[in-house]
């Protein structure tokens, strides 16, 4: 991918178990940057992937304190 934000996506470097959880955001990624033209509401819509793909990472690794 040749988009800048794209690295954010990268899921490779993480635990095995947090693999699954941020690989289909990188595939999702790769089909915007992909099948879209570049222009400020493709940013946008990766700047909002991104955003949910790291909320995903951090439910996956959410520890209730209340338990």
């Amino acid at each position: 991918m040749t988009e800048p934000i794209a690295q954010f996506f990268a899921y490779q470097h993480l635990p095995p178990h947090l693999q699954p959880v941020s690989k289909p955001f990188f595939d999702l990624a790769e089909t915007i940057i992909e099948t879209l033209p570049r222009n400020p509401e493709r940013t946008v819509a990766l700047r909002k992937l991104l955003e949910a793909k790291d909320a995903a990472v951090r439910a996956a690794i959410f520890k209730d304190h209340d338990a």
